[in-house]
């Protein structure tokens, strides 16, 4: 998604058109949704295999367990982020509903991450999506939104959401996501920043 900073005009956003009809959701006493067995996926065809990364040296993590705020703060800046504060860097995680991280086990550093957020059952937004740049062009970022969108999509998750900056729009676009899908339109609130005297 390559966010950060002060937003100065709003970013284009995309919507990710499901395969599955929330319609034909059975609702369950956990009240998660299942889908009837002609709806449901087929077990995920990622464009690299877990095993594949991993014999690359790419460790796959879904947890924030042994992530290295620091180190993921340098991530952020190297592809443009403003630095942030660690600790609320660490509130933003403990609000997270999903989140996909790859660790190189040469340097047991983050060099890929995403996250997402939402009420749990209907909608999702996904932030974050950052590679390191030594590390770009290796197929991680694909990794990690495959990955990431199978887990909303499991819980039932139909309308995955992400903001996106227009120069790298073209990348979401084979995972599945489209502008402004049958009308509809987004907006964003922007704070005035007053002026200094």
């Amino acid at each position: 998604m390559f966010l950060g900073g002060t937003i100065s005009t709003p970013p284009a956003s995309l919507r990710l058109r499901s395969t599955l009809n929330p319609q034909n959701a059975v609702t369950q006493s956990s009240s998660q949704a299942t889908f009837p067995a002609a709806m449901q996926r087929k077990p995920p065809s990622y464009s690299i295999s877990d095993e594949d990364l991993e014999s690359r040296g790419f460790l796959l993590r879904r947890t924030t367990e042994g992530l290295n705020l620091d180190q993921l703060n340098s991530v952020f800046a190297a592809v443009g982020f403003p630095r942030r504060d660690t600790a609320k860097i660490e509130v933003a995680l403990q609000h997270t509903d999903a989140l996909l991280w790859v660790e190189y086990e040469k340097t047991r550093r983050p060099v890929a991450f995403a996250r997402a957020t939402g009420d749990g059952v209907f909608n999702a937004i996904i932030w974050d999506v950052v590679v390191d740049p030594s590390f770009q062009s290796c197929g991680l970022g694909k990794a990690v939104m495959e990955r990431l969108i199978e887990d909303l999509q499991v819980k039932g998750i139909c309308n995955i959401a992400l903001y996106s900056e227009p120069r790298v729009l073209g990348f979401y676009r084979p995972l599945g996501f489209v502008s402004d899908p049958d009308g509809i339109k987004g907006m964003v609130f922007i704070r005035k920043q007053r002026n200094k005297k």
